[in-house]
């Protein structure tokens, strides 16, 4: 009867612990299938059809296959499909086609879906895997129409391309994922592919194999453990079959008899029952009790666990270098400062405080060259703030023209999408990324003509302005000095207030006689040039946009700094930005003697003659490296590359990082845990990284931490248990044989107490 119980509630355990992560996996699928799809299209993915028109942007995974019919400087990673890892641009004219599973890595666009299902790209690979029937055939006339389009547009060359390189490691990750969701089966994998997936150097497959360090240390300890109990067991059946034997057969001079045989199985019982105890055959089920309860503690604190490894991982951490906006901040901005005209207002003015034609730029500029899926949307009650939905740097900029008495909808509405979009050379928008730290939308003039209107980071746009508009609103040329006074007196002072600058401004294409700041219009513009496009510019307006600290966070810093973690800033906001706001988040304290550095400066310092990184360079760096402004996302993969892989310290480092984009992936992949943005991330950001932060907020990271703590304590405390009474009843054992000739331990007892130490102990 013992045992039966034994068994029944090992087993039982065992199950429920083997039942909890699928479900926890079958849900995290679930959760990223879904946003995907809200972020792909309005309606699920699974709902798309051929005919529909789905808008893709920076950091999507096209859901589809399709052909495109509106272009914004539009480049896709096809890697996925082809191997190849430069970025492909994409366009109305030159290579129109996009396959489902590629990356949007920059710029938007919208596609007519050609193909879904089992007749898309991804589709027809699952099909030749076997995972699904095969695609129905298609009638001729469609056969014809698409060899043709095929055959004038892509190519024959890319389509042989693509075939070549259709199964790469990439797209067969992606795809056997699929198949083990779905249940289906695997073995019509051949043997080529297989090892292919093999020799795959994918970060994530890699790192998913390697042991942590708490699984290494356990393996280690368990063997110890097994080897001490091994010994024990040998010497207790040696010494209780000698004494045995001796006292039997030597001093009471008994002859053999069968009837012996069965002490001898007693002792031989006794000493695999030790053996038996002393092994912690409980150390993984309370491994894994204490993730699973982590993972669920952790989903309740935003914190949405890929990789289960990271729980445990994080309880390590040793660095976090986190983002600035969203994280550390609000990410709810508003527009505080603007200089306009060379005048600096404290207190934002209104339309009627402006010369007419500047307003009107400004409205427009901001109205126009915005992403019309950013919206300011009014709040229902009056003491409620306005809601914000899409970017919110955009936001903060249309909620300017929402306080100037403008409606940036109605101007949107003279200037739809559908005929701004409509022919690229005509419209065309060259897109925000984290390169060009601007965006440029280029919109008809009524009198004809064409107007660029161009905004982004204010040193940047600055330099790239010849014009400016005086006190009187009249235009004039934008010398060095006065470039040098602005980014002195306006930009480096808001900086230092806290605040990120955004500089807008403009340019004209005119076919009439131009004036002093507009260009002749010509018939041999390249528009796809953007440093021709976008140069001598006229300056509009300075503003100067603030993003509130969290009111947690500099609470939660501290609680990091004080469990032995530093905390590290990584932004591309200006360097008297970036202080200001690692000053109120508690990361800079006055008197450290601490580095911040702008991303041209830190790959100066680490860099040599040709540009390499070298490791002792970077080590002179890192350790008092607490802010990184201006950076990119080269920067920050270098960054937490060097820091993993320094020896600067004696302790190991094991470096968390937040990220949001899609350049951000691979430092997220190459981090110790890789912390993606719930709300603010792209696809490709919460594909690359181990832990997804559902409300962005830093704090989360800190509960994080504690959770990944929790598991060592638990274990630490099961192990403690485990060795007091491992020691102590293998003493008992061993002692008594060697004392009494009999273990004052039965078979049955210990077994009892293996049922409280291994089985039992684990929960608790």
């Amino acid at each position: 009867m013992p045992n039966w119980c034994i068994a029944l509630n090992s087993s039982s355990l065992h199950g429920v612990s083997n039942y909890t992560f699928p479900s926890h996996e079958t849900a995290l699928l679930l959760y990223l299938t879904l946003w995907i799809a809200v972020l792909a299209s309005s309606r699920d993915i699974a709902d798309i059809v051929v005919g529909d028109i789905c808008l893709v942007k920076y950091g999507d995974q096209v859901p589809a296959d399709g052909i495109i019919i509106q272009s914004n400087d539009l480049k896709i990673d096809e890697s996925s499909l082809t191997g190849e890892s430069d970025h492909v641009k994409k366009g109305i004219i030159d290579d129109p086609m996009l396959l489902s599973g590629t990356n949007v890595m920059e710029g938007s666009g919208r596609i007519l879906v050609t193909a879904v299902g089992v007749n898309s790209q991804s589709g027809i690979i699952l099909t030749l895997l076997g995972g699904t029937e095969e695609p129905k055939e298609e009638p001729k006339e469609k056969r014809n129409l698409n060899r043709k389009i095929r055959r004038n547009v892509v190519g024959k060359r890319k389509r042989r391309k693509n075939r070549d390189h259709l199964f790469s490691s990439e797209a067969e990750k992606l795809i056997v994922k699929v198949l083990k969701f779905q249940g289906l089966p695997l073995e019509s994998r051949s043997a080529e592919q297989q090892g292919d997936e093999g020799e795959s150097s994918d970060d994530s497959r890699q790192r998913s194999k390697e042991k942590s360090v708490l699984q290494t240390k356990l393996n280690k300890l368990a063997i110890y453990i097994g080897y001490f109990g091994l010994t024990a067991a040998i010497l207790i059946i040696c010494i209780l079959v000698i004494r045995f034997s001796i006292q039997t057969f030597g001093i009471d001079k008994k002859k053999w008899n069968n009837i012996f045989l069965q002490d001898y199985v007693n002792h031989f019982i006794i000493g695999v029952t030790v053996l038996v105890v002393a092994v912690p055959e409980g150390l993984p089920l309370a491994v894994t009790i204490s993730l699973a309860y982590s993972v669920k503690k952790m989903m309740k604190d935003n914190n949405l666990v890929r990789h289960l490894h990271a729980c445990e991982t994080m309880g390590n951490a040793t660095s976090i270098c986190s983002d600035k906006t969203g994280t550390l901040t609000t990410n709810r901005m508003t527009v505080v400062q603007a200089n306009i005209c060379q005048k600096h207002y404290r207190k934002l003015p209104i339309y009627e405080d402006l010369p007419g034609h500047v307003a009107r730029l400004i409205v427009h500029g901001i109205s126009i060259n915005t992403a019309y899926t950013s919206k300011v949307i009014p709040a229902l009650i009056a003491s409620d703030l306005p809601k914000q939905v899409g970017n919110k740097t955009e936001c903060a900029l249309i909620g300017f023209v929402m306080q100037m008495g403008k409606d940036y909808e109605e101007i949107r509405s003279h200037m739809p999408e559908s005929s701004f979009f409509k022919v690229f050379t005509f419209n065309s928008v060259f897109t925000f990324n984290s390169v060009r730290k601007s965006m440029s939308t280029m919109v008809p003039l009524p009198e004809g003509g064409y107007r660029v209107y161009t905004k982004g980071a204010s040193e940047i746009i600055v330099q790239k302005c010849s014009y400016v508009f005086n006190n009187a609103g009249h235009i004039v040329p934008f010398t060095d000095a006065m470039k040098s006074k602005v980014i002195e007196e306006v930009i480096e002072s808001m900086a230092s207030d806290g605040l990120r600058t955004i500089t807008i401004a403009y340019k004209d294409f005119i076919p009439g006689t131009p004036n002093i700041n507009q260009v002749k219009l010509e018939r041999n513009i390249n528009w796809d040039d953007e440093d021709y496009v976008v140069s001598n510019l006229t300056s509009i307006c300075i503003v100067g946009i603030e993003d509130p600290v969290r009111p947690e966070v500099p609470e939660a810093i501290k609680l990091c700094q004080s469990a032995g973690i530093s905390v590290r800033m990584v932004t591309g906001d200006n360097i008297n930005t970036a202080r200001s706001i690692a000053v109120k988040c508690g990361i800079l304290k006055p008197g450290d003697d601490y580095l911040i550095l702008e991303g041209r400066q830190f790959n100066t310092l680490i860099r040599d003659s040709k540009g390499n990184v070298k490791q002792v360079m970077f080590d002179k760096i890192w350790p008092r490296l607490r802010v990184l402004a201006r950076s990119s996302p080269t920067d920050k993969y270098v960054l937490v590359k060097g820091i993993i892989a320094s020896k600067a310290l004696t302790q190991k480092q094991v470096v968390a990082v937040t990220g949001d984009g899609t350049n951000d992936g691979p430092a997220l992949k190459v981090a110790d845990v890789g912390f993606a943005m719930g709300i603010a991330g792209t696809d490709v950001a919460k594909e690359a990284c181990d832990i997804i932060l559902l409300d962005d907020n830093f704090n989360s990271i800190v509960k994080a931490v504690m959770w990944g703590r929790n598991v060592y304590d638990s274990i630490a405390k099961f192990i403690q248990f485990q060795l007091t009474v491992n020691v102590v009843a293998i003493t008992v054992a061993f002692v008594g044989s060697c004392i009494t000739q009999v273990s004052p331990l039965k078979a049955v007892q210990m077994l009892w107490m293996n049922l409280i130490m291994d089985t039992l102990a684990s929960l608790v």
